[in-house]
């Protein structure tokens, strides 16, 4: 008998986590960190539901703190075995781990302080930057693509999930005590097809059993214009007003996100060069770990190298702040300025200073960029709110608030659902997590009605049994279901077609190639001119 239990990220967007037990064997994949509303991170400091030392492995879908969190404190407790995850995701938890130890070693000083002004309680980090780093050697990489077996009747395989540089769709087989195997497969998070930087999510041929992430799941991206296009004309607004533009951004794969954006519109003389300051070491350490592995960089991001060498993130006269004190000056710029700066929900970080300092400028501009879960001071400003509370001060809210969704590293519902669908086989349950509750119910009863498949909302620490698939493999979709999957897969090619065409205009122009650009513009028109002529004929 195989069990799975939902430790994290059910009826919740963080806090990832999932036990599979196989009778022999107790691995865990994901330990995330709980984010949002103060009862969702009270669970961060409580016991694990599970005892980390009967865990014998740790599998690792991608390097965002919500995924990888509590790994540090599952050492502290006894965990003793390896992690599995991609080397990209190695090399970036490297920095992201402790760097989350510091974070918690800097607000519970701070909260200390006013316990001991007030004689209560003095408080103690989850884990300090020394304690996260003392796990790291424990981290293993494994390629895209390579099955291993992990544990004695358990093999792994890693594909891409294209949500962020090393993120992983995880694949597991399973034998339960009487030799039948079982497959599960862990989405991750999903990327969006044709999002820069990072490839396109892996098509999986077959699972038994399916857990998905619903971010997204009732809802659906807005691209009413170009994503870098609207960026534009938020960074123009905001420079006429006289004011700075604020950007909170997560470290990984968000801020090298805006500055691939940046980079395009400084080549079309759409912005100034020395204008951008990137206050956030975590970020510059991450942004340097993406360009030491731009093998897995998609086309489009390679293309805008000018040598095909130098990374495309290394902007001309780009700010840099490494030290507290390098932080502290930008804020003595009241206008003129681009400041991208983490935690990406605003809950933590240099990015609670600068909007300290901004949000009651009504000339600034405070631009969210990423998913902004409930509770968070994201969310607050991102529903209205007028007055938020800031390291202890009120604050009132002047600056203008923008959100640009296309900048998102989740598929959004059409995409979670087309996923599913390009599987050569349908799994036979599908569980949906990591969402809000209303997003997953949405996207459950979505696959349901759409694909006909059996879908549940796991509650928080519920568990389920894991039964062997009669003759493995469950019957194909339907023929409706397969040319559903068809016109998918189209619009998924015509999507990307367009993403590239504008890329290689853009990256024409940017160099004044006009001439080159014409030429292949021709050679394309003259192929779908042949096209239509055929399909008269």
């Amino acid at each position: 008998m195989i069990n799975l239990q939902f430790c994290g990220a059910a009826g919740t967007v963080t806090g990832s986590c999932y036990l599979i037990d196989n009778g022999k064997h107790r691995l865990l994949v994901d330990c995330g960190l709980f984010q949002g509303s103060k009862a969702i991170k009270e669970r961060n400091y409580g016991p694990f539901p599970f005892e980390p030392s009967s865990i014998n492995a740790v599998i690792l879908t991608h390097a965002h703190i919500d995924h990888c969190g509590l790994i540090p404190k599952l050492y502290l407790q006894g965990y003793k075995g390896p992690v599995y995850t991609h080397p990209v995701t190695v090399d970036l938890a490297s920095v992201l781990l402790p760097d989350s130890g510091h974070i918690q070693e800097m607000e519970v000083e701070r909260k200390n302080r006013k316990n001991s002004r007030a004689g209560l309680p003095l408080l103690t980090p989850i884990y300090t930057a020394e304690q996260a780093a003392a796990c790291l050697p424990y981290f293993e990489g494994i390629d895209y693509g390579v099955e291993k077996e992990i544990l004695p009747g358990i093999r792994l395989r890693l594909q891409n999930a294209g949500h962020i540089l090393g993120s992983a769709i995880v694949e597991l087989w399973l034998k339960d005590d009487d030799n039948n195997e079982v497959k599960i497969t862990f989405s991750g998070d999903l990327g969006n097809p044709g999002h820069p930087v990072v490839q396109d999510p892996a098509k999986i041929v077959h699972t038994d059993y399916l857990v998905i992430e619903s971010t997204y799941g009732n809802r659906c991206h807005k691209l009413e214009k170009d994503t870098i296009e609207q960026l534009k004309e938020v960074i123009q607004t905001t420079m006429k007003k006289g004011g700075n533009l604020v950007i909170p951004a997560f470290a990984v794969e968000r801020t090298q996100d805006l500055l691939y954006a940046l980079h395009v519109l400084i080549k079309q003389g759409a912005i100034a060069v020395d204008k951008i300051y990137l206050d956030s070491p975590l970020a510059a350490a991450a942004t340097d770990i993406f360009c030491k592995h731009q093998e897995y960089f998609d086309e489009q991001t390679k293309s805008l190298s000018a040598d095909g060498v130098t990374c495309p993130f290394y902007l001309p006269g780009l700010h840099i702040s490494r030290t507290t004190e390098e932080s502290m000056a930008i804020n003595q710029i009241s206008g003129g300025v681009i400041i991208i700066s983490a935690s990406g929900m605003c809950d933590a970080g240099r990015i609670k200073h600068h909007l300290k300092h901004n949000l009651w400028r009504k000339e600034a501009t405070v631009l969210l960029v990423g998913y902004q879960a409930v509770g968070t001071l994201g969310h607050r400003l991102l529903q209205g709110e007028k007055q938020v509370r800031i390291h202890g001060e009120e604050i009132a809210v002047k600056a203008d608030i923008v959100n640009i969704t296309g900048f998102s590293a989740h598929a959004d519902q059409t995409g979670l659902l087309n996923w599913i669908k390009s599987f050569d086989h349908l799994p036979r349950k599908v569980f949906v997590t990591h969402g809000e509750e209303k997003s997953s119910e949405d996207f459950a009863n979505l696959i349901i009605s759409e694909l006909g498949l059996e879908a549940e909302v796991p509650e928080w620490l519920s568990s389920v049994q894991l039964l062997p698939v009669p003759e493995k493999i469950v019957a194909g979709p339907t023929e409706k279901l397969i040319a559903q999957a068809a016109a998918a897969e189209a619009e998924a090619r015509y999507q990307r077609l367009v993403i590239q065409l504008k890329a290689m205009v853009e990256a024409g122009f940017a160099r004044q190639e006009y001439d080159r650009i014409n030429r292949k513009l021709e050679q394309i028109e003259a192929l779908i001119s042949e096209s239509l002529l055929e399909e008269v004929s």
